[in-house]
């Protein structure tokens, strides 16, 4: 497969022949065994480590290239590998490995009135395009958690992460070839033409069942606005944290500065601090200090912008902001109401998270926000797949159809009927 192409045309056929292997590998890899997978799997873990200094070093291209075009640093976050962070990627790949095999589950089965048994079993969706930008984690993320539920999947990167995700992907394909799987299983799209993208969301013949992109608003937008497939929406980590007045101010100030300074670059990151107006004697200057004091630049409205001297004051543009950087947005509501109105107005339905002793606030903020993940006295950085016990994630889902939350294993995963009978005829 070429690494670059000369024009639109020969994009498409490039786009074209990846489908049409793709398909032709889901066939095969629908039937595998767990084992089978399961050996795949290890090996590609394996073959990570053994290649970290491969790894590394098409790391240093991509972080070269990424540092000429001045980017900001949670960017930089996103796409620096290092060790720590390789072994990382490689105990996800076994974590996932070590999940339940979800393909011939049966979800569901009864019985009629006229005898027949009916089962729901659950199975893989066939081909599934993944869409990302500057994270080359996600390149062995959604390979393996793919693989794990019996799919195919093309993997289109961003540029910015292109080295690393191909030493990446080589390991991957690695330990297909181990395990005696086709290596068309898991494929890189070898371009970094946007017409790439374009031609993936037209679903290259019918070949791809299902779209999930994973990157910025724009990404996102385009994907929404011109897929021709299904798509698994990952819309941008709008996420807030509300602290009620009944909220214990030691645990209170601990969590908000995980959630916001843990990582700042991650959809889970918040981005929005609540404080009950009642309590705000007590609890807003010590959580803002907090804050300051941990190198975040906060940005306040209301009465809050006279709390603490130098703060920035926050507009309606800042409400709508992902910021992904060591900035957060805060303001002072009317209790739980005020902080649901504010949340409803603004959020992504990505991850909030209420802290608060009132078990009567905890029950109205569960059952009046409707986002994906809702953290009561915990850090909104537990949005992730792996923190929930799934073995890793290919994102987190904000939609409401097949997929919500973290997209692990399982929700890879369609499922048929199968329909037993002694010789029925329907009158």
């Amino acid at each position: 497969m070429p690494d670059a192409v000369n024009n639109g045309e020969d994009v498409n056929s490039v786009m074209l022949e990846i489908g049409r292997r793709a398909k032709a590998a889901s066939r095969p890899l629908a039937v595998a065994s767990a084992e089978r997978k399961h050996a795949a799997l290890i090996a590609m873990a394996d073959a990570i480590v053994a290649r970290t200094e491969e790894i590394l070093g098409a790391n240093a291209v991509d972080l070269e290239n990424a540092e000429k075009t001045g980017v900001a640093k949670a960017f930089i976050d996103r796409l620096t590998l290092n060790r720590d962070r390789i072994r990382d990627i490689a105990d996800g790949i076994r974590a996932i490995a070590a999940f339940r095999d979800p393909i011939g589950d049966v979800i569901a089965e009864w019985d009629r009135p006229n005898g027949l048994h009916i089962e729901r079993v659950r199975t893989p969706l066939g081909v599934i395009g993944v869409i990302y930008e500057s994270r080359p984690n996600v390149t062995a993320d959604a390979g393996a958690l793919c693989l794990k539920a019996g799919n195919a999947v093309i993997l289109r990167g961003g540029s910015d992460s292109f080295h690393s995700s191909r030493a990446i992907h080589a390991c991957l394909v690695e330990g297909l070839r181990a395990a005696r799987l086709p290596e068309h299983a898991i494929q890189m799209v070898p371009v970094a033409d946007r017409a790439a993208v374009g031609a993936m969301l037209s679903g290259l013949n019918g070949a791809i069942d299902v779209i999930v992109p994973r990157g910025g608003k724009s990404l996102v937008a385009r994907v929404q606005n011109e897929a021709r497939v299904p798509v698994f929406a990952h819309l941008e980590g709008l996420c807030h944290i509300y602290v009620d007045a009944s909220a214990d101010l030691d645990m209170a100030r601990k969590i908000v500065v995980n959630a916001k300074m843990r990582r700042t670059g991650i959809c889970g990151a918040a981005e929005t601090l609540l404080i009950d107006r009642t309590a705000a004697d007590r609890l807003a200057k010590p959580l803002l200090q907090a804050l300051v004091d941990a190198g975040c630049e906060v940005r306040v409205a209301n009465e809050l912008e006279a709390l603490l001297p130098g703060l920035k004051p926050a507009t309606d543009e800042d409400w709508a902001t992902e910021y992904l950087d060591a900035i957060i947005s805060a303001k002072l509501v009317d209790g739980i109401s005020g902080a649901i109105d504010h949340i409803n107005t603004w959020s992504s339905a990505h991850t909030e998270a209420v802290i608060a002793e009132d078990p009567a606030v905890v029950e109205r903020f569960f059952s009046e926000i409707d986002s994906a993940i809702l953290l009561h006295n915990a850090s909104t950085q537990f949005a992730d797949g792996g923190e929930f016990g799934m073995g890793g994630e290919i994102g987190i889902a904000t939609g409401k159809m097949h997929a919500r939350g973290p997209v692990g294993v399982e929700q890879l995963t369609s499922f048929k009927y199968r329909v037993r009978g002694t010789g029925q005829v329907r009158s």
